[in-house]
């Protein structure tokens, strides 16, 4: 998990078990993440936009269905169909940066 340690000059330094990184402050991803796009660069391509909104449509139907049964709390299971209802709106689109060919695999 990674800990915010420092906020200065338009950057957060966040660390992690592999150590510390610079990420924008407006940025809604995380030291993983910077990693990433650093470690990776693979095609240069975003990721598609109908793609992102596949998987805010499933991550909000996910929510939606455990809030339904009672595996999730009504609290978090709003706000996650909430936060899925604004990528589905495009707002958060900017912040899906890892190139994507880019697998993961625990790398970055």
């Amino acid at each position: 998990m990674a800990t915010l340690t420092e906020v200065k000059n338009g950057v957060r330094i966040e660390k992690d078990f592999l150590g510390e990184k610079e990420v924008p402050n407006y940025a809604y991803y995380g030291v993983q993440t910077m990693r990433a796009v650093e470690n990776f660069p693979i095609t240069g391509y975003k990721i598609h936009e109908g793609l992102i909104k596949a998987f805010a449509i499933v991550k909000k139907a996910a929510a939606l269905a455990n809030t339904d049964v009672g595996r999730l709390e009504l609290n978090k299971g709003g706000a996650i169909a909430e936060a899925a209802q604004e990528i589905l709106d495009g707002k958060w689109h900017d912040h899906f940066i890892v190139d994507p060919i880019q697998g993961g695999a625990g790398t970055s």
